[in-house]
């Protein structure tokens, strides 16, 4: 593939590598980076397009992280993670996942997204596919091409409450399918799936056995409705080809200090290892020690936030009715609403923009509106946007009511 070449002042050349070329930034980042624009310039903008928690890191978890440093662990920590922090893991496997996992068969990385990089640079290359149950957050997409693999999305449309069916899986499938990505909860719909879904899907996955899975677990303790599943535990005879990846983002409040999860076959973690020596070596020793704390203390606090999540996805849903042109399926969990605008397209913005994608209106409801969103094309699945819940109830009213007016406006 050609080499991405930029143009300098002084005439100078820079050729880029051609993965440069075939990546993108997230819309979520140039969303929110527009929205901070606004803000500075003096506008009341109210911002929903990043997934993080507006909750605090737990005080005893902080309290952990002062304590590792004053202890002196300010050493490089051990490549694939602590020994404690790897056995917490484990057994937090154990005890959530119903998984008999080994410490050994445990790796800490920088945030979930590492461990979504880690999995996809060991087993996709140029001629590769993944499949990417659609919508999907974007960073599947851009780890996929960056790899030089090609994505493929398998469409899971609002009328099936955007969960992936084994007929969709199975047309999607070709010898070149190397890898599979599940990620429920979803990023950006809220989807669920059961145990019995995943058992369906569990024997279409069985008549390939050249296809290893990727369950993307983060928003495990974000289930409002139904029993949590995962993979590996409903279908134990396809534990050899599947990682399970969770970690403290979500859950605890915890995004900023990148400390994500895998868990698997011993194969898979190893060659996963090697792409982290690679990259980034091992995970901040200081971190670790927070989220050994997050795992090992009082976890009373997940159902806590987990019901106020609960609370304002409902507090969001009742604010969109009465926005005209948009239809939401209530999500299960996460903390995203992923309505379709499909009845806000063809239309005109009071400042006189014609509304013709899920692009256009997210960029008018921030400019005009003053409300940041991202559109439903950045997660493969047009005509959507994308709002995120993890904003006080205050906060979110006023967002509603301002989208509600705005779609009233259009004309």
């Amino acid at each position: 593939m050609a080499r991405v070449t930029n143009q300098q002042a002084g005439g100078g050349k820079v050729e880029f590598s051609a993965r440069i070329g075939r990546t993108a930034l997230a819309a979520t980042f140039a969303m929110a980076a527009r929205a901070r624009a606004l803000r500075a310039a003096g506008h009341d903008v109210i911002s929903l397009s990043l997934g993080e928690p507006d909750f605090p890191t737990p005080p005893h978890v902080v309290e952990a992280a002062h304590d590792a440093a004053r202890r002196g662990e300010t050493r490089y920590p051990p490549l694939a993670g602590t020994e404690a922090l790897r056995a917490a893991v484990a057994e937090k496997y154990r005890r959530e996942q119903k998984l008999d996992i080994p410490p050994a068969d445990v790796l800490i990385t920088n945030g979930g997204k590492q461990a979504i990089f880690n999995v996809v640079m060991a087993l996709a290359q140029a001629g590769d596919e993944v499949l990417i149950p659609a919508p999907a957050w974007a960073g599947y997409e851009q780890t996929v091409r960056f790899a030089g693999a090609s994505p493929v999305f398998c469409a899971c449309p609002q009328e099936q409450n955007f969960v992936l069916s084994p007929a969709a899986l199975e047309a999607a499938i070709t010898p070149r399918t190397r890898l599979l990505i599940l990620n429920y909860p979803n990023n950006p719909t809220g989807a669920a799936i059961d145990a019995a879904g995943l058992g369906a899907l569990a024997e279409v996955i069985r008549r390939h056995p050249h296809i290893t899975v990727l369950s993307d677990d983060i928003y495990e303790h974000l289930l409002f409705e139904g029993e949590y599943a995962t993979l590996a535990a409903v279908a134990p005879d396809l534990a050899p080809r599947v990682i399970t990846l969770t970690g403290v983002s979500k859950s605890y409040a915890m995004t900023g200090w990148r400390i994500g999860f895998l868990a698997g076959p011993a194969d898979l973690i190893r060659a996963c290892t090697v792409v982290q020596a690679t990259a980034t070596s091992g995970v901040c020793s200081i971190a670790q020690a927070a989220a050994l704390a997050a795992l090992t203390g009082d976890q009373s606090h997940l159902a806590t936030r987990a019901a106020a999540f609960a609370a304002r996805r409902d507090l969001v849903l009742a604010g969109l009715a009465a926005a005209p042109g948009l239809s939401c399926v209530r999500p299960r969990g996460a903390f995203y609403v992923f309505p379709d605008i499909s009845g806000c397209l063809g239309k005109t913005s009071p400042a006189g923009r014609r509304l013709e994608t899920d692009g256009d209106f997210a960029m008018a409801l921030l400019e005009e509106a003053h409300v940041g969103t991202v559109q439903g094309s950045a997660f493969a699945a047009s005509p959507h946007i994308r709002l995120s819940t993890a904003s006080d109830d205050a906060t979110l009213a006023r967002a509603c009511t301002r989208i509600a007016a705005f779609c009233h406006s259009l004309r």
